[in-house]
């Protein structure tokens, strides 16, 4: 059971979730990770279920870079694109890697704040999608000779939230 703080704070963290995506369309969730245990930082978006699209998460960047990801591609769905395990997108001059579009199965070990924000239990999770995004030599984690270590980009149902 939660205390009347805690409550009141949940209360006022939805009411901002709640904004944002009124605002901007997107919520960005970020997690912190810590490098010392081998937990890599993550972000998630909350907002997309509500237009039917799987909610989009990305492992092992920076807050900065991870936002901006996160937000093009929301962008990119808001304008209609629907996103689907196996695409490969591409970011031009913005960012130097390309992303490969894969499902989560375990989201509700990692969209809290989504299913939160939706009223969903997690054993009823928003589906998630997970961009991983390639290494300098534009190879992924499925391809040979990928150079980054396994815990900055777990893959998918490998980490929890």
């Amino acid at each position: 059971m939660l205390s009347p703080q805690e409550e009141a704070w949940l209360d006022q963290e939805d009411a901002h979730t709640a904004e944002i995506i009124r605002q901007h369309g997107v919520y960005i969730q970020s997690v912190g990770g810590d490098p010392s245990t081998k937990e890599a930082p993550f972000a998630y978006t909350v907002g997309l279920f509500g237009t039917h699209h799987p909610e989009l998460a990305i492992v092992g960047l920076s807050t900065g870079n991870a936002g901006a990801v996160l937000n093009d591609v929301a962008a990119r769905v808001r304008a209609g694109e629907v996103l689907v395990a196996g695409m490969v997108l591409g970011f031009g001059t913005d960012w130097p890697h390309r992303v490969l579009v894969e499902d989560v199965p375990n989201p509700g070990e990692i969209a809290f704040a989504a299913n939160r924000y939706y009223q969903r239990p997690n054993e009823a999770s928003v589906p998630l999608l997970q961009l991983t995004y390639d290494d300098r030599d534009g190879r992924f984690p499925t391809d040979d000779g990928y150079s980054n270590p396994d815990w900055v980009q777990p893959r998918p149902g490998d980490w929890r939230g």
